[in-house]
């Protein structure tokens, strides 16, 4: 059961990556002056940024999670780091997301996005990159270097927080825009 959760988690990564990237090209193409794309995309997600993030939030702490209860991996240092900014955002975009309060996400926003630096900064320790801190060794077997998991040759954990960072942050972004009715007045 638990290779067979560690695959699901590694599938939704793989699926939020893909969405991700479909996200990154849109807000690219917007930049370069391809608008209509962009409105279509805000349009039909318009209400639901906060729900979204919220989604991928709770996964991403529930993953986190089954890592080290059930599954009994010892979080790291730099893993402990990450659910710092993660954790927050699950309980933080839910209450937004229920009380339809975008005004929320300003305050949200540095959360995966220091999120983010963290997971890039653990998957350079991970691929020996950069030289493990001496508190990396100390904080869990093996320090911060050790792939728990490994699928698909490249989802490690530190990969699956990464993604969950994006997508939160790519939600969180969207939701700041104004509503539709106000753009287009």
């Amino acid at each position: 059961m638990t290779h067979d959760t560690i695959v699901a988690l590694a599938v939704l990564g793989v699926a939020g990556q893909v969405i991700a990237a479909v996200l990154l090209l849109v807000g690219l193409g917007w930049l370069a002056g391809l608008r209509k794309i962009g409105w279509s995309v805000v349009e039909s997600l318009e209400g639901y940024e906060l729900w979204l993030a919220f989604l991928v939030s709770a996964v991403a702490t529930g993953g986190s999670l089954f890592f080290s209860e059930i599954a009994h991996f010892v979080p790291c240092e730099l893993c402990w780091f990450q659910r710092i900014c993660m954790y927050p955002l699950s309980i933080t975009t839910l209450l937004a997301a229920v009380a339809n309060d975008r005004r929320a996400t300003r305050y949200l926003l540095p959360l995966p996005l220091v999120g983010a630096g963290v997971s890039v900064y653990h998957l350079l320790v991970e691929n020996g990159v950069v030289k493990e801190t001496q508190a990396c060794l100390i904080s869990a077997p093996g320090g911060c270097g050790v792939k728990w998991i490994d699928e698909f040759g490249y989802v490690t954990i530190p990969t699956l927080a990464l993604t969950g960072f994006a997508l939160c942050f790519a939600f969180l972004l969207l939701a700041t825009l104004p509503p539709a009715t106000v753009r287009r007045t």
